[in-house]
C-alpha cells in the first residue's frame, strides 16, 4: 500500500512545513496588525461623526501599508477589515488588486475572504474585473467543492455578458456532476448568467431538464427556480417545458402526501419552500393554456383543502395557489374556492395576511364579482382597520364592488369611512362615491342626497370635479330643485369655514333658484318646513362676503350668486346693490373686477340685467355606463331623459362629423346617443352649423379637428363630451324640441358605400395590445385609422396616453381618445386621420405612456406595416 493513501506526501509536508516556518518569522518581524473584532469595538466606541473617520482613516493608511509588502501574511486579515469600512460606507478600492492575491492563493481560508472581496468591491465597470476570469476558470475545475462553490458565488454576482460568455459552458458541465451540492451551485449560477445574458439559455436547456428528477430538494428547488426564469423569458422555452406540468403535479403531490421528514419539515408542513417555487412555475406554465390548466386543477385543489391553516407556512402556500388559480384557466368552483380561502385570510389576526388578502382580492375583482361579493361585509369591516394601508386597500376593493344592487348599503357604510377617515382619504374617496352614485342610482332624489351628504363630511378636501357634478345634477334634476335647496340653505345657516366646496354649491343653487326658496309652497316639498325672508337670505350673503376664512373662490360664487338673486327677489335689491358696489374697491383683483362689472348692470345697462341674470337651462346628460357596469356584475337598461326625443335623422350630423357609417368610434354611435342643441344659442341656418363645429369644411371627407360651444357655461365644451369614454358617453342636451334644424339640408352628405377595412397589430407587449383598423374614405388621399387600446392585465391602466408622428409629407389628425382608463378587459378608443398627397409608403412612430399598479409605463415603437394599396 502506498504511504500516501494514508495521507502523508513527503512533497506536501515538506512545503506545507516550510510555508509555516516563514508565516512564523514574518511574525516575529512585523507586528500583529488590530483584529477585526477590535476594528469593529473602536468604530462603535467613536462618539461623533469625525471620530469615527479618524479612527477609519488610521487603520486605511497602515492597510495600505501592509499592501506594499509582496508577501503579507496579514493579508487575509486586512482585506476582511477593509470589507467592513467598505460597509460603511468609505472607499475601499485601493483592495482590488489584493482580492485577487487572495483568490489566487492555495489556502481556503484566503479564497473565502478573496472571493468575497470581489463581490464586494469589483463590478463590470472596473479593468480589474477582467483579470478574475481566468481565477475562475481555475476554481471551476478544483477537486474541491467548497472552492468550486465559492467560484460559481462569485460568478453568478459579478458577471459581465463577456465573463458569463466565456465561462457559461464550464458552469453547464458543473450543472452535470455528480455532486449534488456543486450541481446546486451551477444551477442558481445558471439563473443569475441567464438574467444577464439571456441569449445563452440554449446552452442550459439539457442540463436544466434533468434536474426535475432529483430527489435533493436543494438541488431540485433550485432547478424549478431556473426553469421559471427561462419560461418568464422566453415563450419557445414555455413551450418546450410544458410537457413537464405531470412531473409537477407528481412532485407536489409527493410532497403533501409524504410523511413527516425532519429534514424538510418547517412548522409541520413538508418544505414548504419548494412547494412555493413548483405553484409559482404551474402559475407561468397554465396561463392561457387549457390543457395545461386541467392537468393542474385536481391537484391546486388538493393543495387549497389540505394545506394547514393555522401556522403562517400555510398561508404563505395558500396564498401562491390562489395566486395560481386565479392566473390559469381554472375551472369556476376552483375560482370560488380560491377566493373563499382569501376571505378566510380577512378574519386572519395578522395584519400582513389581512393586507395581503385585500391586495389580491382587488386584483382578482374583475375576474370573479360575484365570488367577492359574498365578502362584501367582512370588507367593509376591514374599513375600520387601525392600519392605514389596510383600510385604504379595504376602500379601493369597496368601490370595485359597488353594483345596482348594494349601492344603497354600500354608499351609507363609504359614508360613515369618509366622515371618519384621515384627510388624506377624504379626496379619493369623495370622488369616488360621487362617480359610483353617478353610474348606480336609484333615482334622482337619493343621488342628490347623496352628494349633499358627501359635501358635508369630505368638507376642504372634495375635489372640484365633486362640485361640477353636484351643480350639474341639482340643474337637471328640475323636480327636485325646492328640496334641494332647502337642504342647501340649512347646511349654508351653520358656520361652514371646513366646508367650502359645500358653500359653493350652496350659493350656486340659491342663485339660480332663490324664488323657490322663498316663495314656493309646503306640498313642494310634502312636509312643513320654516322657509327664510329675502333679507334672511342677505344677512347670510353678507356673512359670507365679509369672512375672512372664506376663499377667494367661495366669495366669487356668492357674488355671482348674490347679483343672480337680485332678478328673484324684490324687495331687497337695494342691499344687494349697496353690497356689490362695496366690492368694486376690494384689494382681491378678482372680487373688484366682478363688483364693478355687477355694479354696471345696476346702473347703465340695467334694461338688460333680467336677460344677462335668468335661470339657466338644464344642463342634462345622458350617461352610458354598460361597460362599467358589466365590471361590477350587473347590466342596467340605458335611461333617456323623458324630455330628450330620439332623432332618427340625426344620422346626418353624424356623417358631417366625418363618418359616413357611424363608425368612427370617437365621436358618437347612433344607435346609442342622442344630440339635441338649443335653439338660443344656434340660428337656424348651416353656415352657424358649421361656425358651431369650428369652421369645417363641407366636403365629406373633412376631418373634425376642434369643436366649440361658447354658450355652455363653465367652460364645457361640447368635443369633450362627444367622445365615449369608460365612464360612459356624456352629452349636453336640452329641453328643446326643435332641434332637427341641425341636419336640414345635410342629409345629401350620407353615403351608403360600404367601407372597405384593413386590420394591423400595432403593439402587443405586457398586457397591452393595439390594433389599426384602417378604412378608406371618400376622398383617395385620406384614410381614416382607428387606434384600438386592449388592457390584457388584471389591473387598470391609467392615464392612457396614445401619441403618433408621421414624415412630413403626410398631413396627420388625431381626434379625442374616448378616454384615459382601461378597465381589465376593457378598451380605448381613438381616431387618427391621415392625408397623403404624394401616395407614398406610411410609416408611423407611435409613443404609449400609461400607468400599471402604480408604476409609470412609456413605450415607443415604429408601424411599417401599412398596406400600400390604401392610397390607390
Amino acid at each position: 500500500m502506498n504511504v500516501s493513501d494514508h495521507g502523508f506526501n513527503p512533497a506536501f509536508n515538506m512545503a506545507t512545513i516550510k510555508q509555516a516556518i516563514n508565516e512564523a518569522v514574518e511574525r516575529v518581524r512585523m507586528p500583529t496588525p488590530m483584529r477585526l473584532r477590535d476594528l469593529i469595538r473602536q468604530i462603535r466606541a467613536a462618539r461623533t461623526a469625525a471620530e469615527e473617520r479618524t479612527v477609519v482613516n488610521k487603520e486605511c493608511a497602515y492597510i495600505r501599508s501592509t499592501f506594499r509588502e509582496e508577501d503579507s501574511v496579514w493579508r487575509c486579515r486586512n482585506i476582511a477589515k477593509l470589507l467592513y469600512i467598505h460597509m460603511l460606507g468609505y472607499p475601499a478600492h485601493f483592495g482590488q488588486l489584493e482580492c485577487l492575491k487572495l483568490i489566487a492563493s492555495p489556502r481556503f481560508t484566503d479564497k473565502r475572504i478573496g472571493y468575497l472581496g470581489a463581490m464586494l468591491l469589483l463590478d463590470e465597470r472596473q479593468d480589474v474585473h477582467l483579470l478574475i476570469t481566468n481565477c475562475l476558470k481555475n476554481d471551476l475545475n478544483s477537486s474541491t467543492q467548497f472552492v468550486v462553490g465559492l467560484a460559481l458565488c462569485t460568478l453568478g454576482a459579478i458577471a459581465s455578458p463577456e465573463m458569463a460568455r466565456d465561462l457559461a459552458a464550464e458552469v453547464e458541465r458543473l450543472m452535470k456532476s455528480p455532486n449534488a451540492y456543486i450541481r446546486k451551485k451551477a444551477a442558481l449560477c445558471a439563473f443569475r448568467i441567464i438574467r444577464r445574458v439571456p441569449e445563452l439559455m440554449e446552452i442550459f436547456l439539457p442540463a436544466t431538464r434533468s434536474l426535475l428528477s432529483e430527489k435533493n430538494h436543494g438541488v431540485l428547488i433550485t432547478g424549478v427556480t431556473l426553469i421559471t426564469e427561462m419560461c418568464e423569458n422566453s415563450p419557445d422555452t414555455l413551450s418546450h417545458f410544458k410537457k413537464i406540468v405531470p412531473n409537477l403535479v407528481r412532485i407536489l403531490k409527493n410532497l403533501i402526501l409524504a410523511g413527516y421528514s425532519p429534514e424538510h419539515d418547517v412548522s409541520g408542513v413538508s418544505d414548504p419552500f419548494l412547494q412555493v417555487k413548483i405553484l409559482r412555475l404551474l402559475r407561468v406554465l397554465g396561463k392561457n393554456d387549457v390543457d395545461a390548466s386541467e392537468a393542474m386543477n385536481d391537484i391546486l385543489a388538493q393543495v387549497a383543502t389540505n394545506t394547514e391553516t393555522s401556522k403562517n407556512v400555510g398561508n404563505t402556500i395558500l396564498y401562491e395557489t390562489v395566486l395560481s388559480i386565479m392566473d390559469i384557466k381554472s375551472e369556476s368552483g376552483l375560482r370560488v374556492l380560491a377566493i373563499n380561502i382569501l376571505g378566510r385570510f380577512l378574519l386572519n389576526n395578522d395584519k400582513n395576511i389581512r393586507y395581503v388578502a385585500l391586495n389580491t382580492l382587488l386584483k382578482t375583482v374583475y375576474i370573479d364579482t360575484s365570488a367577492v361579493q359574498r365578502h362584501r361585509t367582512t370588507i367593509l369591516e376591514c374599513l375600520k382597520d387601525p392600519d392605514v394601508s389596510i383600510r385604504r386597500r379595504a376602500m379601493e376593493l369597496s368601490f370595485a364592488l359597488v353594483n345596482t344592487q348594494n349601492i344603497r348599503t354600500m354608499m351609507k357604510e363609504l359614508i360613515v369611512f369618509l366622515e371618519k377617515a384621515d384627510p388624506e382619504f377624504k379626496a379619493h374617496c369623495s370622488s369616488n362615491i360621487v362617480l359610483s352614485a353617478e353610474k348606480y342610482a336609484p333615482n334622482k332624489k337619493w343621488h342628490l342626497d347623496t352628494l349633499l351628504k358627501v359635501l358635508v363630511a369630505a368638507g376642504n378636501y372634495v375635489r372640484d370635479d365633486v362640485i361640477s357634478c353636484t351643480i350639474q345634477l341639482i340643474s337637471e334634476t328640475t323636480a327636485q330643485q325646492a328640496y334641494i335647496v332647502i337642504q342647501l340653505w340649512q347646511a349654508l345657516s351653520e358656520d361652514l369655514a371646513d366646508k367650502q366646496p359645500l358653500t359653493q354649491v350652496a350659493v350656486w343653487a340659491i342663485g339660480e333658484y332663490g324664488d323657490t326658496l322663498v316663495a314656493g309652497s309646503a306640498g313642494d316639498l310634502g312636509e312643513s318646513v320654516d322657509r327664510p325672508s329675502e333679507n334672511d337670505v342677505i344677512d347670510v350673503y353678507q356673512r359670507l362676503l365679509w369672512s375672512p376664512q372664506n376663499s377667494s373662490t367661495t366669495k366669487q360664487y356668492t357674488l355671482m350668486s348674490l347679483t343672480k338673486l337680485s332678478t328673484r327677489f324684490h324687495i331687497v335689491n337695494d342691499r344687494i346693490q349697496q353690497i356689490i358696489n362695496s366690492f368694486a374697491s376690494s384689494l382681491h383683483i378678482e372680487l373688484q373686477q366682478r363688483g364693478v362689472e355687477f355694479s354696471q348692470l345696476f346702473g347703465k345697462y340695467a334694461n338688460m340685467r333680467e336677460a344677462l341674470l335668468e335661470r339657466m337651462p338644464p344642463m342634462e346628460l345622458v350617461r352610458h355606463s354598460v361597460s362599467d357596469l358589466q365590471a361590477n356584475g350587473d347590466i342596467e337598461e340605458l335611461e333617456l331623459p323623458v324630455d330628450s326625443p330620439v332623432h332618427h335623422d340625426s344620422n346626418a350630423l353624424l356623417d358631417l362629423l366625418g363618418g359616413t357609417d357611424g363608425s368612427d368610434l370617437d365621436i358618437i354611435k347612433p344607435a346609442e346617443t342622442v344630440t339635441s342643441i338649443n335653439n338660443s344659442a344656434i340660428s337656424s341656418n348651416n353656415q352657424d352649423l358649421l361656425d358651431l363645429l369650428g369652421g369645417l369644411d363641407m366636403t365629406p371627407a373633412a376631418p373634425v379637428t376642434t369643436i366649440t360651444t361658447p354658450t355652455l357655461d363653465a367652460g364645457l365644451g361640447l368635443i369633450n363630451n362627444l367622445t365615449n369614454n369608460n365612464n360612459g358617453t356624456v352629452l349636453f342636451t336640452s329641453n328643446n324640441q326643435n332641434s332637427n334644424f341641425l341636419v336640414d339640408g345635410l342629409l345629401s352628405t350620407q353615403d351608403n358605400h360600404v367601407p372597405q377595412i384593413t386590420n394591423i397589430t400595432a403593439f402587443d407587449k405586457a398586457g397591452l395590445k393595439m390594433v389599426f383598423a384602417i378604412e378608406k374614405l371618400t376622398d383617395c388621399d385620406t384614410v381614416s385609422i382607428c387606434m384600438t387600446a386592449v388592457n390584457n392585465n388584471t389591473e387598470p391602466m391609467t392615464e392612457f396616453l396614445f401619441q403618433a408622428a408621421v414624415p412630413k409629407t403626410f398631413q396627420l389628425q388625431m381626434l379625442s381618445p374616448s378616454g384615459t382608463v382601461i378597465v381589465p378587459g376593457g378598451q380605448v378608443t381613438q381616431v387618427l386621420r391621415v392625408t397623403n398627397p404624394n401616395k407614398t409608403a406610411l410609416r408611423m412612430r407611435i409613443r404609449i405612456s400609461y400607468t400599471l399598479d402604480g408604476v409609470n409605463v412609456q413605450e415607443q415603437t415604429e408601424v411599417n406595416s401599412f398596406p400600400t394599396d390604401i392610397w390607390n
